[in-house]
């Protein structure tokens, strides 16, 4: 007998919502994490052509655990497209400013693919700066990445 490959069909994904605190979680496993569950390959029925994830709330985001000299040393870096107009700004400054969750945001855009699935799968990410997150209607399941692994915890928080 042939065994066939399952392949999920649209119609048959059913997207959970899932909520994660980042408070002295790491950025680079947390991202790691959160890509996975938006892409869906935490699911038996994973298809890497279908948008098969789930929806993922991170909240305190601007807690989240910076491992080393990261703050002081890593920059973002992006182009105005005029001559001369490279800008870039440090990790610190961007936890400092008033848009702190960009940084959990950049993080988890760089691990999903770039194309049209990507973003789709993108949209179902959602980053709060604070402990407050206007989702609760969708009764969203806690996940606790704290406690998935001990390296997942910044050392000394």
């Amino acid at each position: 007998m042939v065994q066939k490959t399952y392949s999920a069909k649209p119609s048959e994904i059913q997207a959970k919502w899932y909520v994660i605190d980042a408070k002295d979680v790491v950025l680079g496993r947390l991202a790691a994490i959160v890509a996975t569950y938006l892409r869906g390959k935490h699911k038996p029925t994973y298809s890497p052509n279908i948008d098969c994830g789930d929806h993922i709330i991170v909240i305190n985001a601007e807690k989240v655990g910076i491992t080393g000299n990261k703050l002081e040393q890593n920059k973002f870096f992006w182009h105005t497209a005029y001559i001369g107009g490279i800008k870039e700004r440090l990790w610190s400054a961007i936890l400092g400013g008033r848009h702190p969750e960009r940084l959990v945001i950049k993080a988890v855009e760089r691990m999903i693919s770039r194309n049209a699935l990507g973003r789709a799968q993108m949209k179902k990410l959602h980053v709060y700066a604070g402990s407050e997150h206007p989702h609760a209607a969708q009764k969203p399941e806690v996940l606790d990445v704290l406690n998935m692994n001990s390296k997942n915890k910044k050392r000394g928080a």
